[in-house]
């Protein structure tokens, strides 16, 4: 089993940098970062989490600047979007950030996605939210292309250019992990992602699911935990659901503060 944390990286939280080379110090394989670029005064839609909407959410960090310092001080962590809110990313830009990302990390980029929650966010971005997912698909699509051809094009409903030079190109494919656990979530993962990165939920539930997606997949596809209780109990129930990597939630702390948690964490995965 593989473990890494999935957090919030923010003007308030410990550095990058000092978080990566923490997470490597201690054997974690991994690091998802979330990003939301902005949260609107309005607050119109409703927080799924069901309380007040906390802060790191508008103080988060972009999450590429993030991950390219954690990467320049680290040899082995993998580095994530966790997620990335497509429906609010330029493709063409967002996929040569990606790539360049892929690049001064040696290879270690990992794609996590997902359509977002937050429709005045996304208005702001000029994101219809009735068909966000539909626009996720056609920009995924797109940076798949930018990132595999010489002369790549894209030609959608949403995504449409003609053939155009794009470099760097990723030093390895970037995985592709699709957020999420709502109807077609599964097409998703099997049209365009390489694997699925639920959060995590009543182990029963998640084995019945892990099963039914690799079965429906017919090929092997990586799933990644996102955001379990570091409790030794739920590492043995994940672990018995079948997934490949399970990360554990990391609060927004100061440096010190974190350090003593992820030493808690790195009790659960020697």
């Amino acid at each position: 089993m593989k473990f890494g944390v999935s957090t919030f990286v923010t003007d308030e939280s410990i550095a990058p940098d000092a978080l990566g080379a923490a997470l490597e110090e201690r054997g974690f394989n991994s690091l998802y970062v979330t990003e939301h670029s902005h949260i609107p005064v309005s607050r119109e839609t409703p927080f799924p989490g069901g309380v007040d909407l906390p802060p790191m959410y508008y103080r988060t960090f972009d999450p590429i600047v993030a991950l390219t310092a954690a990467a320049v001080v680290t040899e082995r962590l993998q580095l994530g979007t966790g997620i990335a809110l497509i429906p609010q990313r330029d493709p063409i830009l967002f996929a040569k950030e990606m790539a360049s990302l892929d690049q001064v990390s040696g290879g270690r980029a990992i794609l996590g996605i997902g359509a977002g929650w937050n429709r005045e966010e996304m208005r702001d971005h000029g994101t219809d939210p009735r068909t966000r997912m539909a626009l996720m698909r056609e920009r995924v699509l797109a940076m798949k292309e930018l990132w595999t051809q010489e002369k790549a094009e894209f030609h959608g409903k949403y995504v449409d250019f003609p053939p155009a030079y794009s470099w760097p190109k990723p030093l390895h494919p970037i995985p592709v992990i699709v957020g999420g656990w709502g109807p077609g979530t599964f097409d998703r993962v099997l049209e365009y992602g390489d694997g699925w990165f639920p959060y995590a939920a009543d182990p029963v539930v998640l084995a019945a699911a892990v099963s039914e997606l690799r079965e429906r997949a017919g090929r092997p596809l990586q799933i990644v935990l996102h955001a379990a209780a570091p409790e030794a109990k739920a590492v043995a129930a994940f672990t018995e659901a079948g997934v490949d990597e399970i990360t554990f939630n990391l609060p927004v702390e100061p440096h010190d503060e974190t350090l003593r948690n992820l030493d808690t964490m790195a009790e659960l995965i020697g």
